[in-house]
Order: C-alpha cells, then sequence, then structure tokens
C-alpha cells in the first residue's frame, strides 16, 4: 500500500571547496513561482526516517486512526480517506484526490519513475488540510517543525531557500561524512547572503602527529590541538569553534550529543612547533577568563607513558619500550619533560629512523585529573616552558599559538559528580549497596507517586486493574548542575518483556509537582535535551525536575497480568575520562508493584 509522509521540499543543491583555512563559499540561483504541476513534475521523493519518529506517536494518541500502513515514499492523497473515516471526517471526492490522466510531467519531461508515481492535483492539497487538521491530534511541535498538515504547505510559491549541510572529507584516501545536517538543522527562509560555522564531527582528519620536524608548525610555538581526542575547533570557545557556550563539545547543537562538558580524567595533546624551545613545561589555568592564572596543582598535574618500537635504550633488543613522562621538580617547579627533549637527549639520530612513537600518545601533553581537585566551571589552559641550561631552568615563556601572536591556550567546561555513599543520603531516597540507585543528586532519580485511576499505589503494592483506567507517575529526573541529556522510563515483566511508557499509545509528559527537595521541571520536560531545548531550556542548561507521565489506558502500560519493575534511567551529557557514552554520570530508581488486568 502506498502512504504519503508528510512533505519536506529538497530544491536546494549546491557544492563547495574549501580554501586551506577550511573556509567555504557555495554560490546558487533559487527561483520560485513555479506552477504546481511543473513544481510536481520535477520532485524526487524520499522517506526520511527522522520524519516517522515525530509523527508516529502523534498519530498514536487518537486511537480513532487506524493503523498506520508501512510507508513509502511516493505521494497518494487517497490514503488519508481511511484516516479521515475513522476519525468521523469528510473524505475529499476522488477527482479531488487525483488528477485525471497519467502521472503529471512537464511538456517534454520525461521522468525515470514515472510509472510509480501518483497523480496529484495540487488544489486538493490546501483542501485536505483543512479537514485533517480537526481530524488529527493537535501538535505545536510538529507545526514548530513546518511538518504539513499541521503547517501550511505550498513550496511552488516558496521564494526563500531553506538550507541544511552535508560536508565529505577524503581522509586517508576515504571519504568520509564529517557535517551530516538533518532536517531538524534546517536554516529557514535564508537571507541572500549567509555566513554559518559548520563543527565537523569525530571522522574528521585530525592534525598529523609531528614524528619529523618538517611535519610540525614552523617556529617557536605551541598548537593545543585536542581535548579527550575532541579537536578543539568542535569546542566552544577555541579556535574555529562557536564562540559560546565556551568549554561544550558540540556547542550549541540541540541534541544529547550537544553541549558537553567534561569531567574525571582530561587528556589534553598537542603539537609544539619545529623551532620550539620547550625543554620541559607545566600547565596554567584560570578561571576568570585569563585575568589571573594559577599553575594547576600538584595532584592534577597528572604524566603519562609513552611506548616506542625500536632498539631500547641505550642500546637493546628491538621492541615496543615504556617511557615515563611524569611531573618533577627543577628549579623549584613542577614540570614535564617534552618528547623534543627527550629525543634530543637519547640518541638523537634514531627518532624517526630506527624509533618510532607510538601515535597513541605522540601529541599527549598532560593527563588533567579534575575530580576532586578542580571545582565545576569553565577554565582557560596554557602551557608555560622552559629551556633547561646546566641543569637549571631558564627562559621562561608562553608560547604563542603557532601563526599568531596569541598565547597558547585551550578552554574547557568541568563538571564533576559528587557522590556522598551512605550513610549520608542527599535526596532523601534508599541509596548506595543494596539498592540500585546511586548516592548522588548529579543526577537524581525517584519516584514520587504512582496513581492507577487517581489512587496512589506504593512499592510492593497488589493493584486490581480489570476494569482499567489511567495511570499517572511522578517522577524525579533532576540534574542542579543543568546537564540532563535525558531519561528513561520503563515497565519491565514476565521473562524479559519490557514496555517503553514513554512511547506507549496516549502517553503525554506534562510539568510535575514540585517537591521539598526537587523543582518541577517546568515547560521543559523532555524527555531529551534535544526536545527540552524546543521547550525553552537554553544553552547548555537543562535541568529537568519533577515531571508527570499519564498514560489514558493503563492496559497499555501493564498489557497482563503480573508483576511489573518500573525502571527510571537518568543520564547526563558529561565526558568522563573520554567516555563519550552516557554512562559515566547516571542514576537509577525501581518501583515494583503487582497488577491484574
Amino acid at each position: 500500500m502506498d502512504w504519503w509522509w508528510w512533505w519536506v521540499s529538497e530544491d536546494l543543491i549546491g557544492c563547495a571547496i574549501t580554501d586551506a583555512t577550511g573556509g567555504f563559499e557555495i554560490d546558487f540561483r533559487w527561483c520560485c513561482g513555479w506552477w504546481p504541476w511543473w513544481w510536481w513534475a520535477r520532485r524526487i521523493w524520499r522517506l526520511d526516517p527522522l520524519l516517522i519518529q515525530r509523527i508516529v506517536p502523534v498519530l498514536q494518541r487518537m486511537p480513532t486512526i487506524p493503523r498506520i500502513p508501512l510507508p513509502d515514499p511516493a505521494p497518494d492523497l487517497a490514503i488519508f480517506n481511511d484516516m479521515l473515516a475513522g476519525a468521523g471526517g469528510r473524505a475529499l471526492p476522488p477527482a479531488q484526490l487525483a488528477a485525471s490522466g497519467p502521472p503529471m510531467a512537464a511538456p517534454g519531461v520525461r521522468r525515470a519513475n514515472q510509472a510509480q508515481t501518483k497523480a496529484v492535483d495540487p488544489a486538493a492539497v490546501t483542501a485536505l488540510r483543512a479537514e485533517l487538521l480537526g481530524a488529527l491530534p493537535a501538535s505545536a511541535e510538529l507545526a514548530q517543525l513546518r511538518i504539513w498538515p499541521w503547517w501550511p504547505w505550498e513550496p511552488w510559491f516558496d521564494c526563500d531557500p531553506d538550507v541544511i549541510f552535508k560536508v565529505m572529507q577524503n581522509c586517508s584516501g576515504r571519504n568520509e561524512v564529517i557535517v551530516d545536517e538533518t532536517i531538524w538543522d534546517t536554516r529557514w527562509n535564508i537571507p541572500t547572503s549567509l555566513n554559518v560555522t559548520l563543527v565537523a564531527n569525530r571522522d574528521a582528519c585530525c592534525i598529523k602527529p609531528c614524528t619529523n620536524p618538517q611535519d610540525c608548525p614552523d617556529g617557536d610555538c605551541l598548537v593545543i590541538t585536542d581535548v579527550c581526542h575532541d579537536t578543539v575547533n568542535s569546542i566552544g570557545g577555541n579556535p574555529g569553534a562557536p564562540a559560546a557556550p565556551e568549554g561544550y563539545l558540540n556547542p550549541g547543537t540541540p541534541s544529547i550529543y550537544g553541549d558537553r562538558p567534561y569531567a574525571g580524567v582530561v587528556p589534553i595533546f598537542g603539537i609544539f612547533g619545529a623551532a620550539a624551545t620547550a625543554d620541559y613545561y607545566t600547565f596554567e589555568y584560570s578561571g576568570n577568563g585569563g585575568v589571573t592564572w594559577n599553575t594547576v596543582p600538584p595532584a592534577s598535574l597528572g604524566g603519562f607513558t609513552c611506548q616506542f618500537w625500536g632498539p631500547a635504550l641505550p642500546a637493546g633488543p628491538v621492541g615496543w619500550h615504556p617511557v615515563n613522562f611524569l611531573p618533577a621538580v627543577i628549579s623549584a617547579q613542577l614540570v614535564i619533560e617534552s618528547r623534543a627533549h627527550f629525543e634530543a637527549t637519547h640518541d638523537s639520530a634514531s627518532w624517526g629512523v630506527t624509533r618510532f612513537w607510538d601515535s597513541n600518545c605522540e601529541r599527549l601533553l598532560m593527563n588533567w585529573i579534575t575530580n576532586g581537585l578542580i571545582s565545576d566551571g569553565t577554565y582557560q589552559l596554557r602551557v608555560r616552558s622552559w629551556r633547561l641550561v646546566a641543569g637549571n631552568l631558564q627562559d621562561e615563556t608562553v608560547l604563542p599559538l603557532c601563526d599568531t601572536k596569541n598565547d597558547n591556550g585551550v578552554i574547557v567546561t568541568l563538571n564533576n559528580q559528587v557522590v556522598t555513599g551512605p550513610p549520608t543520603n542527599l535526596d532523601g531516597y534508599h541509596c548506595g549497596p543494596g539498592t540500585v540507585h546511586q548516592c548522588t543528586i548529579e543526577p537524581d532519580t525517584a519516584f514520587v507517586s504512582v496513581r492507577l485511576n487517581g489512587l496512589a499505589v506504593g512499592a510492593c503494592a497488589n493493584v486490581d486493574a480489570r476494569e482499567g483506567g489511567s495511570l499517572e507517575i511522578d517522577f524525579v529526573a533532576y540534574d542542579p548542575d543543568a546537564h540532563l541529556a535525558y531519561y528513561t522510563l520503563q515497565a519491565l515483566y514476565g521473562d524479559s518483556l519490557v514496555v517503553d511508557l514513554l512511547s506507549v499509545p496516549g502517553a503525554t509528559l506534562s510539568t510535575g509537582p514540585a517537591t521539598g527537595l526537587v523543582p518541577s521541571c517546568g515547560p521543559q520536560w523532555g524527555p531529551d535535551y534535544g526536545a527540552a531545548r524546543t521547550q525553552g531550556a537554553v544553552s547548555p542548561h537543562w535541568k529537568g525536575g519533577v515531571v508527570t507521565l499519564t498514560i489514558p489506558n493503563l492496559h497499555n502500560a501493564f498489557p497482563e497480568t503480573c508483576c511489573y519493575t518500573l525502571q527510571l534511567f537518568a543520564h547526563k551529557r558529561t565526558i568522563v575520562s573520554c567516555d563519550h557514552s552516557f554512562w559515566g554520570q547516571y542514576n537509577q530508581s525501581d518501583f515494583s508493584l503487582t497488577v491484574v488486568v
């Protein structure tokens, strides 16, 4: 069966060539005011799963809507007649749903997929929208996302282009997609001239390690290149990245992968210039925008161990050999030896010839140990270096960022998790050994109230729900640091069976009642950071709070008589010790009951 998904116009085609700095320019011609039949004749239809994910839950709120058939890209207005009939609406006459004759084509234009394309009368679109709006569930979100029929759609009269970007880069002979925007990233109605900044993902080629001097930047300088293997141009406030929010990975991106701070052990990578005079170095940090600087505390200045392949030093068998680059006190300064100085003082002619560093740590400058040592906040880091002369440090300097007159540096935002551990309990709920709940409120989870047909039930309750009714759950998904990523709420039962309570038919989220410890979520109930941004959350902050889940038909949540465990997880966006999953900082709460249906 043909199924017509909601239309998105894709009229813009462009290409660009980047210059040496990564800048690009696209010029294109945009035409509007085409006759509708000509516009339809030129369409190439594509099914977009992202649209399906947003539309289907809205349609499932209406039990009168028939089962949604498997979609395909080709338009067929007649499919909406079943939907209108099921919702008590008026079906449109066949003459309005399809134009007479073969699929539309402009004179002299032959389409390869002509035989598969349904004939559509453009005039039917406006009339059909009016009928559908009265039959479909209202959705401010889909209207905001400009999805028909919640949003009017006459693209043949659209005189302002809408654009997204997809960027490929050739890395080691392979074309990698390094920017892959979706329809949710659309820039609507762009002006005649538009400046954009695109942030590459981790598939982009990184700066080449400095194995040989000719591979290094020219001059006595330093480039800090990566934080936790994330290139600095993807971290807000750093060269090549959006200016704000500072120190966050993927700044401003409205998804769980956007606005991510760091925690735990944070490796800092960089490249010294070919003429750099840094024999030894240390790191300084500033928490006030560079007004004052302090040396990184000794316990926070983490060294590292590298390996090289080749003969042992000073001589010996060929193999992998470790070298420790640990902080040491010289001239009353706690410093780390640069690899260039190590090479210069250990058979200097052999490096890059018979001895080769492991690339995993070739550019590593420091393991920044932050948990319990550096307070949460946004920091600037920079490298201060010295030459070693007759066993003493001399010529102290802050090397410039290569090819500039600015000091070297990088901006990073930290958000470590405070875990108290029993018997102290910050949130008032069971936590620690013997429970699934961690003793932290960064983030916090809890079940505030579970109600069947308006009556509260306690944990381990036996509930007779044979007559049906509603299910309401007030729950906590909260991060006082405002770095919440997402939460999930499921019902586990039987033998490995699960119900996703947030997506059952009719399920809705709303503002929950504040408790003495946790505020209401307000209108930003999520369930994820991307959704919260559309609900008014301002980058880079989303705290969550107390949320209410309402399911009108509790049998959708409890499909059979069984013992059920309601399982709630909340995850933060923080990258902990370079773990880019969302399990570095999370919390969990469970609530069990028996339901007879």
